[in-house]
């Protein structure tokens, strides 16, 4: 018989892996390689195009995050543990950036304005797309060993 909840987190931890790997690869593979290979007028036009393709995938994981996530929550009555566990809201504070992000503000808002950004500033674009891509990075793996840790017992802080 399968083990419904042992499902759930398999797949929460695959969408958190692919999740954080993609940003990962964005930010120490992608980006540097625009930057290297492509003149600063078309680095931005560059990585937009694959960035697009990218979104598609990022916005099923973090969906997929999410849906696990509730699922053994529901699955374990582990609703008040939501209120009261810190590595929880930790791994909440970092999911739910990136969730505005992809489904808010990139749409409405984001790729208009680096997109008009890059037009009067290309190298200074890319250079901020490194570092918030860096920044992101740094706070996904943080909430993601903080969540380790503090589901085994300790706590990282």
């Amino acid at each position: 018989m399968w083990n419904d909840y042992a499902i759930a987190r398999a797949l929460h931890v695959l969408a958190i892996v692919m999740w954080i790997g993609g940003v990962g690869f964005v930010t120490t593979v992608l980006i540097p390689a625009i930057r290297r290979r492509f003149a600063p007028a078309q680095q931005y036009a560059m990585f937009e195009d694959i960035e697009h393709r990218f979104g598609a995938q990022a916005r099923l994981w973090v969906l997929l995050a999410l849906a696990s996530a509730l699922w053994m929550l529901w699955r374990s009555d582990g609703w008040a543990r939501l209120g009261n566990t810190g590595w929880l809201q930790l791994m909440l504070a970092a999911w739910l950036p990136f969730f505005l992000m992809l489904f808010v503000l990139e749409p409405l808002l984001v790729h208009r304005l680096l997109k008009q950004r890059a037009l009067r500033d290309p190298q200074g674009t890319m250079r901020l797309m490194q570092r918030l891509h860096v920044l992101l990075l740094g706070l996904s793996l943080l909430a993601v060993l903080g969540g380790v840790v503090g589901a085994h017992g300790g706590w990282l802080f």
